[in-house]
């Protein structure tokens, strides 16, 4: 079976998830059918999140204080195959009441009818999340469907100790990344006398999307972008652009076919569990999201290492935004309940509880503006997160379902990246002709 065929298979299978969660929506809307558990228990709201265990415990101490607040009681359910129980929940027209999860899945569970409408102005303190924060949760009705909770943006960790070592400035650019890159590699910054250093870490694995996820940034900041909006109210594809071609071909040449060692050994196969060198103290740099900040703490130490903001390409510094929304389950009877939780979490003291403690923080940069992310942490690194959000940061488009297009645009550029000798110009060309297929498929391709 070829890629495009294989892709092809992929769109339709979601599109009969989809025609599952379509008639969940419409069973939904027929009323008393979906409204067992609130009639046992009107009291109570069953909340999930996609959690591991560390971060689960964070949660629960912020729904403990929501409880002793406001007495109403939470049946919290941390999940981690979420998508997957969600389907299967839908499938039995039996939702949760209030999720927590990514933000890019926005328009997929709209699209599928799982969301709940939300008025921005019935939730107490929506006035504290900024206009450009609340605008990510807008459907392609022009309508909201989440509530904003927590916000990041990608930054680049650096093996401070390693570029002093070296005499080598913060990189500013795409060149200085590949310079520091190199010299991590080549001039034993561990001074262990072995050649067992790497220059920075990819989690390169085409699987669930991953190298799409971190090459991302780079393709906005070579002036790329995935899809763009038509001017129509539809997108089109934009990967066989001029700009899309040149960032693709400097990735390809300069980390994945360049010199040995820039970056670590299986990254084309690397997912973030897995991608694992710069805490194990083998790599030098790492582009990803601030959550990882605590855990290079605990692995490395915090005076080990930097956080600097994304290098800049042609186009600028452009990075990754990222978090998650609270989104109301397509179900009935439990509306101010949910109202007065999502309050809460977008509070001041919602959000610091979220924010703090010795567990995981479940909320990174935070939505509410009176809050500041480097005063709340007690530590100076998260202001270079919080700026790169405000200031120099894009999301995927998350109106649409655009789980498809990152995983068609992850395995075109995994394959691309993987043949060195593949050429780079048709490559695209191909990947454009099959991100025309999702978008058909939703309709979108005007």
């Amino acid at each position: 079976m070829g890629a495009r065929q294989r892709r092809r298979r992929r769109r339709h299978l979601a599109a009969a998830l989809t025609t599952t969660g379509l008639l969940f929506a419409t069973a939904a809307c027929g009323g008393s059918g979906s409204d067992s558990a609130d009639s046992s228990d009107p009291n109570t709201l069953e909340v999930w999140t996609r959690s591991d265990p560390n971060s689960a415990a964070t949660y629960e101490r912020v729904f403990a204080a929501f409880t002793k607040k406001t007495g109403i009681k939470i049946d919290y359910q941390p999940v981690i195959n979420f998508d997957q129980q969600l389907q299967s929940r839908a499938s039995t027209k039996d939702l949760p009441d209030v999720m927590i999860n990514d933000m890019a899945l926005m328009g997929s569970y709209q699209r599928q009818g799982l969301l709940k409408q939300i008025a921005p102005d019935s939730i107490a303190g929506h006035g504290q999340i900024t206009d450009k924060t609340w605008s990510s949760t807008v459907g392609l009705d022009g309508k909201h469907y989440g509530i904003p909770y927590s916000r990041q943006a990608f930054t680049l960790m650096v093996r401070e100790d390693w570029r002093e070592k070296l005499g080598l400035p913060q990189p500013k650019t795409w060149q200085d990344m590949l310079t520091l890159a190199k010299a991590f590699a080549t001039r034993d910054p561990d001074g262990d006398g072995k050649k067992d250093t790497y220059g920075m870490v990819v989690p390169g694995s085409a699987q669930n999307g991953y190298v799409a996820w971190w090459s991302a940034s780079y393709l906005w900041q070579g002036g790329a972008q995935i899809i763009q909006p038509d001017g129509n109210g539809g997108y089109k594809p934009a990967m066989d652009s001029a700009a899309a071609v040149r960032t693709v071909t400097w990735l390809k040449k300069n980390l994945f076919c360049g010199d040995n060692g820039v970056i670590q050994p299986g990254a084309l196969t690397a997912i973030t569990g897995t991608a694992t060198n710069f805490q194990d103290g083998n790599a030098g740099m790492y582009l990803t999201g601030p959550y990882n900040i605590a855990t290079f703490d605990g692995t490395l130490g915090k005076d080990k290492f930097e956080v600097v903001p994304a290098p800049a390409g042609p186009a600028g510094s452009t990075a990754l935004a990222e978090g998650e929304n609270v989104y109301f389950g397509a179900r009935t009877g439990k509306a101010k309940q949910e109202k007065a939780l999502a309050a809460f979490l977008i509070s001041p003291e919602g959000q610091r509880l979220a924010m703090t403690g010795k567990n995981q923080p479940v909320v990174r940069i935070p939505v509410n503006s009176t809050l500041d992310a480097a005063t709340v942490h007690d530590d100076s690194r998260w202001s270079v997160v919080q700026k790169a959000y405000e200031n120099a940061s894009q999301q995927f488009p998350n109106a649409l379902d655009f789980a498809p297009i990152k995983q068609d645009t992850a395995d075109s550029l995994n394959a691309l990246f993987t043949y060195c000798g593949s050429d780079v110009r048709s490559g695209l060309k191909e990947l454009n002709d099959t991100l025309a297929g999702d978008l058909k498929d939703q309709d979108l391709l005007k």
